[in-house]
């Protein structure tokens, strides 16, 4: 069922349905809400977290000069907008047993 090393919308749709006993299309319509509701949260500048998951923050950066390490050029680079994840302490320590 699952990708070596990947966990896939399909495969919390499973767990939704094994755990929960909806049908899988009722499963994979909650995973695709959820997902949903996280990127329209995200797209519209707000950071999403998920208490002993961890927390999508987003940091707004600003131009600067960045250099092309084959040729040495310095080039501007552009102000973007940037998201990154922050585990939670208790997703830490799990991961850190193993």
């Amino acid at each position: 069922m699952r990708s070596v090393g990947t966990l896939t919308r399909a495969d919390l749709a499973e767990t939704v349905n094994r755990k929960m006993g909806f049908s899988r299309a009722e499963s994979l319509s909650m995973v695709e809400a959820i997902l949903d509701h996280m990127s329209n949260a995200l797209e519209k500048g707000e950071n999403v977290k998920i208490s002993g998951f961890g927390s999508f923050v987003l940091r707004d950066k600003k131009e600067r000069i960045g250099r092309n390490p084959k040729t040495g050029v310095e080039v501007p680079i552009t102000p973007r907008r940037v998201m990154t994840f922050r585990a939670s302490q208790l997703l830490k320590d799990r991961i850190a047993k193993g």
